[in-house]
């Protein structure tokens, strides 16, 4: 069985392709749930603080079914330390720089497990996308314009996530700026 770490990126596209969904209650759950585990995970790591983001995170939009969570902790702590703590446990370390880490969880080599998170650990401040998400709850014209943006994006680039993260680029700036972000 190939890992998934092996794959290409078109591997990795055609296996976990965007694919959009009605708003879901158990949504929150799953955050909840999620946030819960890292809390256990991360307990002696200073400055934690966790987040919902992402489009699930949006009351009643349409969005990919897997939960963002940003998670947040001190400047003085090592970032790697703390992503290498979540790989030990189970999630897959997908990108990262200096101050940026993505993982995720429930990305299989048969693709998508039940619940699926990604998982965004930076150092405290660096959180545009929570100012974005309560930008969109506190306009709801603005959600549903970012709603028909990636709907409209989504049979594009059903298997191309830059392509459909590029599609959104402008709009996110465009509510950034009116955040003043």
């Amino acid at each position: 069985m190939t890992k998934l770490t092996d794959m290409s990126l078109e591997e990795l596209w055609e296996l976990f392709p965007i694919a959009l969904v009605a708003p879901r209650e158990e949504w929150g759950r799953q955050y909840a749930k999620m946030e819960e585990r890292l809390r256990a995970l991360l307990a002696g790591v200073s400055g934690l603080l966790i987040s919902h983001v992402g489009s699930t995170a949006i009351e009643g939009i349409w969005a990919k079914d897997i939960v963002d969570v940003l998670v947040e902790v001190s400047p003085e702590e090592d970032l790697d330390a703390v992503a290498r703590t979540l790989e030990r446990n189970g999630f897959l370390r997908m990108s990262g720089s200096g101050t940026r880490i993505s993982l995720n969880w429930g990305y299989t080599p048969e693709g998508f497990a039940d619940e699926v998170f990604h998982v965004h650990l930076r150092f405290q401040g660096d959180d545009d996308e929570v100012h974005f998400r309560d930008y969109l709850n506190a306009h709801p014209e603005a959600a549903a314009e970012y709603e028909a943006l990636k709907l409209a994006l989504w049979r594009r680039h059903e298997h191309d996530r830059d392509a459909y993260t590029e599609g959104k680029t402008a709009f996110v700036r465009q509510v950034m700026d009116a955040v003043g972000s």
